[in-house]
């Protein structure tokens, strides 16, 4: 049985009610690590230490946890935590509600000077975004930018549509959200009535009613039956009246829930009891990151990652997705119908309309306007025999015309409505159209986890019958004992880190072992001409305005200056990592001139009359020109011998990481573009974790170019 990775909506909705016991804390510290798990350190006056948990990426969980399952913090705090520690630092949790019967929560913290909002999306590709208090956003893990809404720093936040709420629901609009299926009972509660399939199967358990009985059989008894058993469920969350269990399965932890659940007793699961549905939470998650870390290998012995299990869980999202874009062109096409259905009858439908508008404008109540269609209509009168309800409530009328039923809006004409329908039909597509990107995205994910396979297999295949290859016949005692080593297989890297002194500017080695060091504005500029340029060295310049001082280094800042006969290859290398950094690339070109010069031919003195802006520099002299250069970056993780984010040039970034990515000009800003980077890296490692320690994509971003990019694939 699989285990569970994603909070439920009704999950959320007993954790809010658990986790208003904690309003009045006070946040001290934000941590990020890597660029989906969120931490609030806060202090609470009676309970002290509060540590509240926010996932976003493939596990999605929110729960405050025990401070012993807190992992230490990360290094240096990205640009979003150090936002959120700038906007909530000594702030107080106000209150988290969820918004709808969405995966989505809504935390508030209110400081003296400003308040602050956070929303966590625990849907889709997950999502955190910070807002101000005017709704504007301020930052957010996600750029998004879709036609139904936009997640941007400066824009509004926009929530997704609205969805119906399973636990609030009155009688008569859950039986035509059900009637409104084409599919069996148990697909309907879990699609149209949004509560998933874990817990549609639940109700229907509860309800005595048969999972695979069709709509069209469906008894009215039935339905009572399972909206009792919804009215339960709403019942126990409402009140807080929760019974927490986890699940297990051979001592593996498979789910945890807010009160017992039959379907899980029935599959003869173990159980363990808690009194606080937010402390089982976070047992939960605790054990199940630890088994999920020990299942990375088939066979703790051999390293092996479970390539099969990986391959069989991209598989399962294919299959999940697939079934997604077949249901939003069965909604599409019963939306369509629905506005056809309309100008067929249109006759029939017009009168329904203006007979209702016209009673409104002659003050009728709603509830007289529905009785009087009613009676018309068991008169035989033609048009009231369509109608099968008028909500006043939300100013609808249901209609059945010809086998088709819709629900329109009792305000406006025919027209209208088949507009409506149409646009609520394009809706859909457009959301199919993203399911399509989706399945592709994974269906390369699947292919990389393959390939690894083979790969690994093709290593294991080349070795000998002792266990031993034929390279590690030829090798000494004395080599490096990482030498070779499949760092991407490797269930746990060590971490070795000695942060240089020209990390704090742009930089690479080339393939020959040279460093190259650029700068990132005026003031880097500056201080790499004056401090850290000597004899012997190089400077290169982009024939650009917005470039920035390139020096290939002969020697080190403390060693003495002595001339190098620099390979051309170095010299090409450091060229191209000047000109794919200058204002080149932001404009989307893909080549340009670059020259280069000795020191003695840089100067700060101007000619006379003349002035010279900060970060810029007076050359005379000739220079060495490198004409058409094709621009060229790469980013990449290194493993050996220091464990780091590594940029420049594709041949140099190849050469020394165990994982790369070329990059080109493209659609992707810098920001989204090291999010992106980041996420394709993880998946190519069989120890996440490692990356997430060691390539955030704040580290990413350090070596990607100004403007915009995407990766050649």
């Amino acid at each position: 049985m699989n285990a569970k990775r994603e909070l439920s909506s009704i999950d959320l909705a007993a954790l809010v009610t658990e986790m208003g016991r904690y309003e009045g804390a006070k946040v001290d510290k934000a941590y990020l690590y890597g660029d989906d798990l969120l931490r609030l350190k806060m202090r609470d006056f009676d309970r002290g230490r509060v540590e509240l948990m926010l996932e976003v990426g493939e596990v999605k969980r929110a729960h405050m946890a025990d401070p012993d399952h807190v992992a230490d913090a990360p290094g240096r705090p990205p640009n979003f935590a150090k936002m959120l520690r700038n906007r909530l630092g000594g702030a107080d949790f106000a209150g988290v509600s969820q918004y709808e019967f969405d995966r989505i929560l809504v935390f508030e913290f209110e400081r003296p000077d400003a308040n602050t909002t956070l929303v966590v999306e625990l849907f889709g590709e997950g999502n955190i975004a910070a807002l101000d208090e005017t709704g504007e956003v301020i930052q957010s893990l996600q750029t998004v930018r879709l036609k139904s809404r936009t997640i941007a720093p400066g824009s509004q936040y926009e929530y997704p549509d609205s969805r119906i709420d399973p636990l609030s629901v009155g009688f008569d609009a859950f039986v035509r959200e059900m009637d409104d299926s084409t599919s069996d009972v148990v697909r309907t509660l879990a699609t149209q009535l949004n509560l998933g399939g874990l817990y549609a199967e639940e109700v229907c358990t509860r309800a005595g009613v048969e999972k695979e009985t069709q709509i069209e059989d469906a008894t009215e008894d039935e339905y009572r039956a399972i909206y009792d058993a919804l009215d339960e469920l709403a019942t126990r969350v409402d009140a807080g009246d929760f019974e927490p269990r986890i699940y297990l399965d051979d001592d593996r932890v498979v789910d945890v829930t807010p009160f017992p659940l039959a379907e899980r007793e029935a599959a003869g699961l173990d159980e363990e009891h808690y009194d606080d549905f937010t402390a089982a939470v976070d047992d939960y998650f605790y054990r199940f990151d630890r088994s999920d870390d020990d299942s990375d290998s088939s066979d703790p012995n051999d390293g092996k990652p479970d390539f099969e299990a990986e391959i069989a869980k991209q598989q399962r999202i294919i299959d999940q997705q697939e079934g997604a874009i077949e249901g939003f062109e069965q909604q599409a096409a019963e939306e369509r119908a629905k506005a056809e259905a309309l100008y067929e009858q249109y006759d029939r439908v017009d009168e329904i309309l203006t007979t209702i508008q016209n009673a409104r404008e002659d003050g009728v109540p709603w509830d007289e306007i529905n009785d009087t269609l009613q009676e018309a209509a068991e008169s035989g009168l033609p048009a009231a025999e369509a109608v099968v309800e008028v909500d006043g409530s939300e100013g609808t009328v249901t209609i059945d015309i010809g086998g088709t039923r819709a629900t329109l809006d009792a305000t406006i004409g025919v027209e209208k409505n088949a507009d409506q329908l149409y646009q609520e039909a394009k809706r859909i597509e457009e959301k199919k159209e993203g399911a399509k990107e989706a399945i592709e995205q994974t269906r390369k994910e699947l292919e990389a986890v393959k390939a690894r396979r083979d790969a690994w297999e093709a290593d294991d295949g080349d070795d000998n019958e002792d266990g031993s290859s034929d390279e590690d016949e030829d090798t000494d005692d004395g080599d490096d004992e990482f030498a070779d080593t499949d760092w991407l297989a490797r269930s746990s890297i060590p971490i070795k880190r000695d942060e240089g002194w020209y990390e704090r500017f742009r930089w690479f080695h080339t393939t020959d072992g040279f460093l190259v060091i650029g700068g990132r504005n005026a003031d880097q500029n500056e201080a790499l001409v004056k401090k850290y340029m000597s004899n012997g060295d190089r400077f290169f310049h982009a024939e650009a305005h917005g470039g920035p001082v390139t020096i290939l280094k002969a020697t080190g800042p403390s060693e003495p200056a002595k001339e190098v006969d620099f390979p051309e290859e170095t010299l090409r290398q450091a060229a191209q990592f000047a000109v794919s950094h200058s204002s080149v690339w932001k404009a989307g070109q893909h080549a340009g001139d670059v020259y280069m010069v000795e020191p003695d031919q840089v100067s700060k003195t101007p000619e006379s009359g003349e002035y010279i802006e900060k970060g810029s520099f007076v050359i005379r002299g000739d220079r060495t020109y490198f004409n058409d250069l094709a621009v060229d970056l790469a980013v990449g993780i290194q493993c050996e011998p220091q464990t780091r984010v590594v940029g420049g040039p594709t041949p140099a970034v190849a050469d020394a990481a165990a994982a790369h990515l070329q990059l080109q000009p493209g659609k992707y800003a810098q920001n989204d573009m090291a999010k992106r980077c980041y996420r394709e890296l993880k998946g190519r490692f069989a120890d996440e974790s490692f990356v997430r320690s060691v390539a955030s994509p704040d580290l990413i971003q350090e070596h990607l170019p100004a403007g915009g990019s995407e990766i050649i694939e």
